[in-house]
């Protein structure tokens, strides 16, 4: 494991040849003019080098939650050093007979179980401002004393090709870079608008009916972290039901 990355092509040296892979890919689809990816922040942050990256390893394995965390904390403790439209992009290593049988369910539980060991090993308190039920809808993740929106991309997503990458993927995005993108209304709102529109262009398949604004009365912030690959959605978030397996194990 690197640690946290910065991408530079001289730093592209010092990745083996899977790394090396999935930063290519990643770099075609936050700059393919031809079929914009739809998250403009996240083009920009590309482009203005704000990211930051991390490669781990298997997500069934504990010790994998371990390379994450060390990842995030640092992240959390540098993100302001990092520019206004940072987020961290995390690549999964996926054993090839575990990609080849797992479909977007499967790697829904992946995910959940993720970030509730992530929860379950945090050295910090949980935000005291927001709820700890997912089922609220100010409840959002947090970890080290930060507030995070996660977005995941699976290779099983197909017709949401906005969710679709070539290994597990997570991009976790402060919710301070959120509040300062939507500091200038009127921008923020025709940013959106376009958003939602690359999403058509990009998907084989309507908008998710879970997207929504953090803060609204009717919307969970928890069903925009997973989208599956149709309009279906669990009935309840499983986060709380995977960290309370953990804590009694």
């Amino acid at each position: 494991m690197l640690g946290l990355y910065k991408d530079s092509l001289d730093n592209r040296k010092n990745l083996n040849d899977q790394e090396r892979l999935l930063i290519e890919e990643f770099e075609k689809k936050m700059t393919d003019n031809k079929k914009p990816f739809p998250c403009i922040p996240a083009t920009i942050g590309f482009s203005m080098n704000h990211l930051r990256y991390g490669f781990i390893g298997d997500p069934t394995e504990e010790k994998t939650t371990l390379e994450l965390v060390d990842i995030l904390k640092e992240f959390t403790i540098y993100s302001r050093d990092y520019g206004k439209y940072t987020s961290l992009i995390v690549f999964y290593q996926i054993p090839n007979e575990l990609m080849s049988v797992s479909k977007v369910e499967d790697y829904e539980q992946l995910f959940w179980e993720q970030l509730s060991r992530l929860s379950s090993v945090d050295e910090m308190d949980w935000v005291g401002d927001i709820p700890t039920d997912p089922e609220d809808p100010l409840w959002e993740f947090c970890f080290h004393r930060e507030k995070y929106f996660m977005y995941c991309a699976t290779p099983s997503h197909q017709a949401r090709k906005s969710r679709h990458f070539q290994t597990m993927m997570l991009a976790i995005t402060p919710r301070w870079v959120l509040i300062e993108f939507n500091k200038k209304e009127s921008f923020a709102k025709n940013i959106k608008k376009q958003i939602r529109k690359r999403v058509s262009n990009y998907d084989s398949i309507d908008i998710h009916p879970d997207l929504n604004t953090y803060g609204a009365e009717e919307n969970f912030e928890w069903k925009q972290y997973f989208l599956r690959d149709d309009d279906s959605t669990i009935s309840k978030c499983p986060y709380n039901r995977f960290l309370h397996l953990l804590k009694r194990s």
